[in-house]
């Protein structure tokens, strides 16, 4: 007697992408929409691993302007300074605001990394067909979407430290051009995470996975 895991997809349903129910599809051809939220239902995105990749790179790409270029211009009568990220995160460890420091650096330089890092590892198993450690592929996946909103910290805080530091002409603030490219790796790695298709992770075990006498 053999035993086939039984997954949505063998059990012939689809599962929505926006609300996550599990719904019988229409037609094979025409899934249809869910019934619950009304979205349209779909047993895969289309081109979501090169769709992906392809917002991996340009994110990996603008990540190194964001950390190498300025993100703050301070002017102090006529003479003007610019910090980057890691300059910033150097200049509070050293005025003793080590917290603040941390916050920042786990923030703006380690989490956009790691969400990269993460986004190729899914990218690479998928496209090897990795039938290991689906679950924790699928939970690392649920991680880096719920952390993407957090990766803005150094643009909200450049953002108030312009609006409430303008006291020229004594003292203004300017934001710098790494504030540009920081935000495009934000904005692309929450998009490369929401066009990946986690239901890909657990193709290859469905396809490759042998039956159990």
């Amino acid at each position: 007697m053999t035993i086939s895991a039984l997954t949505a997809a063998r059990a012939g349903l689809v599962s929505c992408g926006t609300c996550g129910l599990l719904a019988a599809p229409t037609s094979p051809a025409a899934p249809g929409h869910c019934p619950r939220c009304g979205a349209r239902l779909a047993a895969r995105r289309r081109g979501s691993v090169e769709t992906t990749w392809a917002l991996v790179i340009a994110a990996a790409i603008c990540y190194v302007p964001a950390n190498l270029l300025p993100v703050l211009g301070t002017t102090t009568l006529g003479s003007t300074e610019y910090d980057t990220i890691m300059g910033g995160v150097v200049f509070l460890f050293t005025s003793g605001s080590w917290p603040l420091a941390l916050i920042v650096l786990i923030a703006s330089v380690m989490v956009p990394l790691g969400k990269l890092l993460a986004l190729a590892y899914l990218l690479i198993t998928v496209q090897r067909g990795s039938v290991a450690s689906n679950r924790e592929r699928t939970r690392l996946y649920h991680l880096v979407v719920f952390i993407g909103r957090w990766s803005m910290l150094d643009v909200f805080v450049d953002t108030f430290t312009v609006a409430l530091v303008q006291l020229s002409p004594l003292m203004s603030v300017q934001p710098g051009a790494g504030v540009v490219f920081f935000a495009a790796v934000v904005v692309l790695t929450m998009i490369a995470a929401e066009s990946f298709d986690p239901r890909l992770i657990w193709d290859a075990g469905t396809e490759t996975e042998p039956d159990v006498a």
